[in-house]
C-alpha cells in the first residue's frame, strides 16, 4: 500500500510547486492541464493544472487546480508532516514555509525533539519534525 497527500489549489498550483520544488530541491513531474481534457471549464482556466506531481529525495506528493466549481476549505483539511534529520536544516525549513503565511506553534524544543506546525501563503498546513 501507498499513500499520497494530493493537495487542492485555487487556480495558483503551478505557483505553489514552482515554490515547494525549489524549497526541497524537487522536480514537478506528470503535468497535466485541462487544456485538451473534456472537462467543462472556463477557457480561462484551460492552462490551469489538472494534474501534477512534485518528486524528489523523501518527496513525492500530487496536486492539482480543482475546478472552479469545486469548493475548497483553504488548507484545513490536510498537513504535510516533515521529518528532517539536522536542527539547523528543520529551523530554517519552517522558517521559509511560514513565510507569508501564518505560524500555528512556533518552532522549538518539544519532549520528542524540535517541531512547528504552521500554514504557508498557500494555505497549506506543514508540520516540522527534528527528533533528538
Amino acid at each position: 500500500m501507498k499513500i499520497q497527500s494530493y493537495l487542492a489549489f485555487n487556480g495558483n498550483c503551478q505557483e505553489a510547486l514552482n515554490f515547494y520544488a525549489n524549497l526541497f530541491s524537487a522536480d514537478i513531474k506528470n503535468k497535466q492541464t485541462y487544456e485538451d481534457k473534456k472537462i467543462d471549464v472556463p477557457s480561462s482556466y484551460r492552462g490551469k493544472l489538472q494534474h501534477a506531481e512534485l518528486k524528489g529525495k523523501g518527496v513525492h506528493f500530487m496536486a492539482y487546480d480543482a475546478s472552479p466549481d469545486t469548493p475548497l476549505n483553504n488548507g484545513n483539511q490536510i498537513n504535510m508532516s516533515v521529518d528532517v534529520d539536522n536542527l539547523d536544516e528543520g529551523k530554517q525549513l519552517f522558517n521559509d514555509l511560514s513565510s507569508g503565511g501564518q505560524v500555528h506553534h512556533e518552532f522549538r524544543e518539544r519532549e520528542w525533539g524540535h517541531f512547528g506546525r504552521c500554514t504557508d501563503r498557500f494555505g497549506i498546513g506543514w508540520m516540522v519534525n527534528v527528533d533528538k
